[in-house]
């Protein structure tokens, strides 16, 4: 194979690691740029926090001028304190400064625990002997979070014969797996959703109990499609009786792993706003929600360090020069996350500006009808910005207003245009769509067809797949199984 060498010119643009810090600083929230603040004050000695109370500092110096004067007029300094080869008394490095009247109190504190480390208590307190005790530790290993063991006992029996070296049979690995369902809370240890409502029913007692148990165990595909008419036709029961068991089995709980809480959950997350939007007679005010960020400034001390190396430059020597350019290198450092700190500001303030200007109506009222169409386009026109940086401002930002908490993403959405031509949002749609819902007849809840046809009735003119699905996209189930008895 022949080789030749050739001359290429290309045209590539690259980001220069600056360009990528504030990229990433512009993404971020504000509980996030806190903690990247404080990591930069730990690393970067040039950084110092910006004091806002100029009396804070004159006090400072006052105090430390007079400690300078306090230890000019000493008349021994610390150096004649220090002597090694004194001996210090025993006594003197002992405190003995309290009372017999003082109380020490031993102040608890509560610890959580666990799913899994609940069922290993319960099952340290039934007898076993150690081959029993090591399988059913195994299995509750395999028990998920929601409570159910979801692998087959044939799995587990050949995870342990590869991974272990024992050999068990499918039946006593049953047995074991039995005496686990019998753990708190009830319906633990599960295969599937029918086993853990009758293991739930079985703890039960009552006298309804037995329709509840029927149900579940005999007609349990009618019930979760809600078919009830066929359940009531096979069992020939009335309505009451009917509405009694299926009651019963609805307050049963579907995941028994649930009831401890897992303090990670994200549910349990505090949402902190990046804006606060308030409504003074009708005028919108923006502003930045700084919280804890602090604001930072360059050390003095080390920008007169860097003047008197700089002055003197031509008498340094190889350890002062290094000296130099790393303070120079920290300084120039902190000059620029100073200034990525304001784009930031300024890039978040001119985004947001625009989106309440463009959505005035909505925040003015709180109406999420109100809400008009908007993409990440429109933003980007009227702010003069590229549609990735509005893309990363709106990504993980919340604005707190009068009426609510809400993400940045929130007001973004398609729109569709009426019968009349008018546009609207499919937001719009969408909340139209939840109202009939929630005001329908729960024991004739309408079809999708049905709802097409009001929409259509109020100039939406959509399909019904395109109504199905905005209803999947809003949580909701179809008509049969909102249906209730």
């Amino acid at each position: 194979m022949e080789q030749k060498l050739s001359l290429q010119q290309k045209l590539l643009q690259k980001l220069s690691p600056q360009q990528i810090q504030v990229i990433k600083l512009l993404e971020i929230p504000t509980m996030q740029l806190e903690q990247r603040i404080k990591k930069e004050l730990e690393e970067n000695p040039v950084l110092d926090l910006e004091m806002d109370s100029p009396s804070a500092n004159e006090e400072n110096e006052e105090q430390d001028s007079n400690t300078e004067n306090e230890a000019e007029n000493e008349e021994f300094s610390f150096d004649d304190y220090i002597n090694e080869d004194d001996e210090i008394p025993s006594y003197k490095l002992s405190i003995n400064n309290y009372s017999k009247d003082d109380k020490y109190v031993d102040i608890p504190f509560s610890v959580g625990t666990t799913f899994h480390e609940n069922l290993y208590e319960q099952l340290g307190l039934i007898k076993l002997n150690e081959e029993q005790r090591q399988l059913a530790e195994y299995i509750i290993g395999n028990i998920d979070d929601d409570g159910y063991l979801r692998r087959d006992l044939l799995s587990i029996s050949d995870d342990l014969a590869f991974n272990m070296n024992i050999e068990v049979p499918e039946e006593q690995l049953l047995e074991i797996l039995t005496t686990i369902q019998e753990f708190d809370p009830p319906g633990v240890g599960a295969r599937d959703l029918k086993e853990s409502l009758l293991l739930q029913l079985n703890r039960k007692k009552g006298d309804d109990l037995e329709l509840a148990r029927i149900i579940v165990k005999d007609f349990f595909a009618e019930f979760t499609k809600k078919h009830y008419e066929k359940i009531q036709k096979k069992l020939e029961l009335s309505d009451e009786k009917l509405k009694t068991g299926i009651d019963l089995v609805l307050k049963l709980n579907p995941k028994p792993g649930s009831s401890y809480s897992n303090p990670l959950n994200k549910s349990n997350l505090h949402i902190v706003p990046d804006f606060l939007l308030e409504n003074i007679n009708g005028e919108l005010l923006l502003s930045l929600n700084h919280g804890n960020v602090p604001d930072l400034k360059i050390n003095d001390t080390y920008l007169g360090m860097l003047r008197s190396m700089s002055d003197n430059q031509k008498k340094k020597n190889k350890s002062q020069k290094e000296a130099f350019l790393f303070v120079k290198q920290k300084i120039d450092s902190a000059k620029w996350f100073i200034d990525a700190l304001q784009q930031r500001q300024h890039t978040l303030l001119i985004t947001m500006s625009e989106i309440i200007n463009f959505q005035k109506e909505y925040f003015l009222e709180g109406d999420e009808t109100k809400l008009r169409p908007m993409i990440l386009k429109d933003i980007a026109v009227l702010t003069k910005l590229d549609i990735s940086t509005i893309s990363r401002v709106s990504n993980s930002k919340y604005i707190q207003a009068h009426f609510g908490i809400y993400p940045l993403k929130y007001f973004f959405s398609e729109g569709m245009q009426k019968d009349d031509g008018e546009e609207v949002s499919t937001r719009e749609i969408k909340k139209i769509l939840h109202n009939c819902i929630d005001n329908e007849d729960k024991h004739k809840p309408m079809t999708d067809e049905k709802l097409t046809q009001i929409l259509k009735g109020k100039s939406y003119n959509i399909a019904r797949r395109t109504v199905a699905k905005y209803r999947e996209q809003l949580g909701i189930p179809v008509a049969r199984l909102r249906k209730k008895l």
